[in-house]
């Protein structure tokens, strides 16, 4: 009778209760020191490989735990350092200064990884001189192996890099090329180590590249099976189907698949016979992106399935686990809804359950999580109907005669500068706001920090010079978690962090039923601001795509129901804020080019209902109401259509960190909606220089209508320090005084 055996795609890196996070910012404040750090992250990394083998995973991953990002970490494996930061020691700080910037340099591009909110840094290739560096690789694997841990270890494909890369003279396949003998040196210390196989990940072959990319992948793994024929070579793909007409024919060992993204798709290719059955199988079939329970009754039986097309099955979550929260364990949540969630080790769970079912006739815990999901799906959270046919989801008159009568409204000048609406949560700001969520303090003295707060920084803004102010969201966790705090149909948990970029996490909300609107969000903090100041101050919502993209939405109903729900709800506040006297109203949507589908086919439906959500939370106010979004840190050029088609007066958008790649974006269309490019990158700390925002400015105003033009950072500023804040705003205001005086002589002469 077959073995199943368990693997692990990648654990969640940040600890239980974020002790990676708190480690390593520690270090960049010089808290601890680099002995410090390197102890606290290896008693992290000995604690997550020991909970995998608590859950009898068969082959856990080496090379997943890391100091920021896995990509970059390939990056300095191979040598990839960017131009601008070579000459120095391939150590951890200089991994650190790629990531973020130091005061001498910019950092590389920070670009969202596939359809997920984590981000990855962008390996550049401009004068780069490839060879093998330190290869941790290899210590992360013989450190796991001493800890007993049965391991494998995991690195990005060769494919996968080159595709997320950017910049160098060479050839897509001439850069692929340079790095099969970097990689064959690597996977031959492995191999020689010990590594069972090596898990290769290749996610870039369930996109539409895959078909362009079809030689160079064929000519790379040819070449690994030639000169490194004693290494077993794992194939993983994650989040979409694979053509299996061509992956199913590499000379490799296994391949790993995703049967929850897929569609379906990959196990009719299997059903049709296009999976060889001298590969091992590596079945994605827990959910490795929701936080949902496993139906496992359903995957007992795709189990079975598999069972008579492949030989050799290994069973693990569709994509690593770095995108759910770590545990259930201490969450106290109402348990009719807590019986319905898996973080990442009650999915561990779910595989051990499975393999003991198959393996030794033990359904004891198989039958426990059966009979828990079965009373969780028994429960119907499908109460509320909703009147959408009467919500406008269009504005009333076209852009440029809106755009006459907001001019008149707010009479702003020559490209007016504002922020995209965070300011920075200092040390005492999360300590308000945890002592007064722990009942340490008093409603009211907590308003009265709160209120202090957006007075120094309605101060600071005036002093600045800012034309559009915030409040600064100083009673925001975070700008997806403080909506699900307060819309009905969410949940949040208390340690349910999962990364985002670098060090930056996040404590997505759970969609667990209908939501609703049922009491101002906002109104008092923004009101409260607008009362110190004579100048606009913006409301500050988040769009109903973002909130379901940055939340573990339910899944018992479509996905576009549950982000109309949401943009009812974000509606209602709209026009709350709009009869309160607002008259610039920001509903940000980062995550909309995050959704997008990795299949150009699913690119339409996507989009139309991302743009009805959006225009269905936006579009009830007056023309005179000034509506502004928010995205950042992506690929738009594919939905530069779409990001029109949103109708809003002014949308700011990132192109600090692209380097300005961003408005090469501009040049196919036709954009003459306001506009607001952000001009530097907040994820540094370094300040930038006035010609550096003179030059970027000047760059883009080549492309876009002055009159449509504003000028903002690229992101909003929380994660700063105050000094750098109000350092980095006084150039951009001081830039844009220069550049509006330059316009006045030119216009005299």
């Amino acid at each position: 009778m077959m073995t199943i055996r368990t693997a692990n795609l990648g654990f969640p890196r940040l600890g239980k209760k974020r002790e990676w996070k708190k480690a390593i910012e520690s270090y960049w404040a010089k808290k601890i020191d680099k002995a410090e750090l390197d102890q606290t992250l290896q008693d992290l990394h000995k604690e997550i490989l020991a909970i995998q083998q608590d859950y009898k995973v068969d082959q856990i991953p080496a090379g997943d735990f890391s100091l920021y990002d896995h990509v970059l970490d390939t990056s300095l494996l191979f040598n990839i350092i960017p131009e601008r930061f070579q000459g120095r020691p391939v150590d951890d700080d200089l991994l650190f200064d790629i990531a973020r910037g130091n005061k001498e340099h910019v950092a590389s591009a920070l670009i969202k990884w596939f359809n997920t909110n984590y981000h990855y840094i962008v390996p550049e290739w401009d004068n780069v001189s490839p060879k093998v560096n330190n290869n941790v690789l290899l210590e992360k694997f013989n450190f796991s192996k001493e800890t007993g841990a049965t391991t494998h270890p995991v690195i990005v494909g060769p494919v996968t890099y080159v595709a997320l890369s950017k910049g160098g003279e060479q050839s897509f396949e001439d850069k692929v090329k340079t790095l099969l003998p970097l990689y064959k040196e690597v996977f031959e210390s492995l191999t020689a180590a010990g590594a069972e196989y090596i898990q290769v990940d290749e996610p870039i072959l369930v996109t539409d590249k895959a078909t362009e990319l079809q030689d160079i992948t064929q000519e790379a793994y040819e070449y690994f099976n030639k000169e490194v024929a004693d290494t077993n070579i794992v194939l993983q793909t994650y989040f979409e189907r694979v053509d299996l007409s061509f992956v199913g024919q590499l000379p490799v060992y296994g391949l790993g698949l995703d049967f929850v993204h897929d569609n379906g798709f990959n196990l009719k290719q299997i059903q049709d016979g296009l999976f060889p059955k001298d590969k091992a199988l590596f079945a994605g079939i827990v959910d490795g992106r929701n936080v949902w329970a496993t139906n496992i009754e359903e995957k007992k039986s795709l189990i079975e399935t598999l069972q008579s097309y492949a030989d050799d099955i290994v069973i693990q979550p569709s994509s690593s686990l770095l995108h759910v929260p770590v545990t259930l364990e201490e969450e106290t949540l109402d348990e009719s809804v807590r019986e319905g969630l898996s973080f990442a080790t009650e999915k561990l769970n779910e595989l051990y359950a499975l393999k003991q079912l198959f393996n030794e006739q033990d359904d004891t815990l198989y039958n426990e999580l059966k009979a828990q999901f079965e009373r969780f799906e028994n429960q119907s959270f499908k109460q509320l109907e909703y009147d959408y046919a009467s919500v406008k989801s269009e504005r009333k008159t076209p852009f440029k005669e809106r755009k006459v009568l907001q001019d008149q409204e707010l009479n702003l000048p020559d490209l007016p500068t504002t922020t995209i609406g965070s300011f920075p949560q200092s040390r005492e700001v999360r300590k308000f706001r945890a002592d007064w969520k722990n009942n340490r303090i008093t409603d009211e003295k907590y308003e009265t920090f709160v209120q202090n707060e957006i007075q120094r920084w309605i101060e600071i803004q005036e002093e600045i010079g800012l034309d559009v102010l915030v409040h600064g969201e100083f009673e925001r966790n975070d700008m997806v978690e403080f909506f699900g705090e307060k819309l009905s149909g969410f949940l949040v948990t208390k340690f349910g962090w999962v990364q985002s970029y670098g060090s930056r996490a996040v404590k997505p909300p759970i969609i667990y039923g209908d939501v609703k609107w049922t009491a101002p969000l906002t109104i008092k903090e923004t009101l409260y601001a607008q009362s110190l100041t004579k100048k606009q101050v913006k409301g500050m919502l988040t769009g109903p795509v973002t909130i379901l993209n940055w939340s573990f939405e339910r899944v018992d109903i479509a996905k576009s129901e549950v982000q109309d729900q949401i943009a009812l709800a974000i509606n209602e506040e709209v026009l709350a804020l709009e009869e309160a006297g607002i008259k610039i109203i920001q509903v940000d949507e980062p995550a909309l080019r995050e959704g997008l589908p990795l299949r150009s086919e699913y690119h339409e439906d996507y989009l139309d209902k991302a743009v009805h959500s959006f225009k269905l939370s936006t579009s009830s106010v007056q023309d005179s109401t000034q509506i502004h979004t928010h995205m950042c840190y992506s690929q738009f050029g594919q939905i530069i259509h779409a990001i029109k088609s949103l109708d809003a007066d002014v949308i700011s958008i990132e192109t600090s960190r692209s380097h300005g790649d961003l408005i090469q974006d501009f040049e196919d269309i036709t954009y003459d909606l306001g506009i607001g490019l952000g001009v530097y990158d907040i994820h540094s700390p370094r300040i930038p220089t006035e010609e550096e925002i003179t030059v970027a400015i000047d760059r883009a105003l080549q492309k876009i209508d002055r009159s449509l033009f504003w000028v903002n950072p690229d992101c909003g500023l929380k994660t700063r320090q105050e000094a750098e804040v109000v350092e980095a705003l006084n150039v951009l205001v001081k830039s844009v005084e220069k550049l509006r005086k330059d316009s006045t002589v030119t216009q005299t002469n």
